[in-house]
């Protein structure tokens, strides 16, 4: 058996992979795949494992770790500039150096772990701003078709935390990322007032670049956003669950007793599912299942301690989801990416002697 996944998750929870393979050098990729495509099932793709639940039991498949680092830029004109990067860069790394750079367009994703390639799947996004909103082009190895080939934003289905790489697992391995900033000194607009109180301007303004970024690290810092670098609290994935849609009785009867509800990038209300959370009794510091705790930040964030399981986790995530749904008839949605093999359409006649495992 391969490496532990727990070795490569925040989490730090997760059995052997059966294969376990890390991918530095674009050029080697092909070799990579030729060794992958010997496995019944599509490769799981880690980068940061920041947003990862592995099994304890493993993975039984292949396991490619993207360490691909790399930023290059290519002017466009009028001070548009485009920038590919390789996956495996960190994505905190890319916004410092946009920012130093003085390059407009993601600096409010600083401060969200995790590498740039994962950052499509799920449609990163924070402050009103989302990878989608500067992507141009991804490169991506097509496993159904058995070939690299190239996409562009209209093909990957974005949406509030979701893309076509999260609703056809398996099927895309992202190998880099290109993105179009704008060159100036002053940031998007504010959208989030908290920000704005921050930075003691008003909604809609543009402060400097460099300021705007660093506000929103602090701000990030405050309130338990970032991954601790130390201390009993470093095993985490970050927030859980998604914040969810709710109806328009539902947004009136939480805005009625106090709670937050904003519009999303696609317009839908949606509460805050720490704020539900803590309604329904679950608050920062709570034992939530064996090994399990509400951090001591926020009801959002779950830690693992010495005694945790990833099936002890996983446990956590549905008593939370349970006492949501029966509390406020509300439904969450998990976050955290649980890995499970699957075939790949290219291999759903697999050759004798292989196997598609559920």
């Amino acid at each position: 058996m391969g490496e532990l996944l727990a070795d490569h998750t925040t989490l730090r929870l997760g059995g052997p992979s059966e294969t376990f393979l890390t991918h530095t050098d674009p050029a080697a990729w092909p070799d990579l795949t030729h060794v992958a495509r010997r496995s019944g099932t599509a490769p799981f793709v880690l980068g940061g494992g920041s947003n990862t639940l592995a099994a304890d039991t493993g993975y039984p498949g292949t396991v490619i770790r993207m360490a691909t680092r790399g930023i290059a830029l290519r002017p466009l004109g009028d001070n548009l500039v485009e920038a590919t990067v390789q996956a495996g860069e960190p994505l905190g790394s890319l916004v410092a150096f946009t920012v130093t750079e003085g390059l407009s367009g993601i600096e409010y994703l600083g401060g969200i772990p995790g590498a740039t390639g994962a950052a499509p799947v799920q449609n990163t996004g924070a402050y009103g701003q989302q990878i989608s909103d500067t992507l141009t082009r991804l490169t991506v190895h097509d496993w159904a078709l058995g070939r690299t080939r190239e996409l562009r934003p209209g093909q990957c289905r974005f949406g509030y935390r979701t893309s076509t790489f999260k609703t056809q697992p398996g099927r895309f391995t992202i190998l880099d990322v290109s993105l179009r900033f704008t060159r100036r000194t002053y940031a998007s607009p504010i959208r989030y007032q908290h920000l704005a109180d921050a930075l003691a301007v008003r909604l809609g303004a543009r402060p400097p670049l460099a300021e705007a970024a660093q506000a929103v690290l602090t701000d990030r810092h405050n309130r338990g956003l970032t991954l601790p670098a130390g201390g009993p609290e470093t095993r985490q994935a970050g927030s859980v669950f998604l914040n969810p849609p709710v109806t328009p009785a539902q947004a009136t009867a939480i805005r009625a007793v106090g709670g937050p509800v904003h519009h999303s990038e696609d317009s839908t209300q949606r509460a805050s599912a720490g704020w539900l959370l803590e309604q329904t009794g679950f608050l920062p510091g709570t034992r939530v299942s064996p090994g399990v705790y509400c951090s001591q930040a926020r009801a959002l964030t779950l830690t693992a301690r010495d005694d945790a399981t990833a099936a002890s986790f996983t446990t956590a995530l549905a008593v939370l989801a349970h006492a949501v749904l029966a509390t406020h008839q509300i439904r969450l949605q998990p976050e955290p990416v649980q890995p499970h093999p699957s075939c790949p359409a290219h291999r759903r006649n697999p050759p004798s002697g292989t196997q598609c495992r559920p």
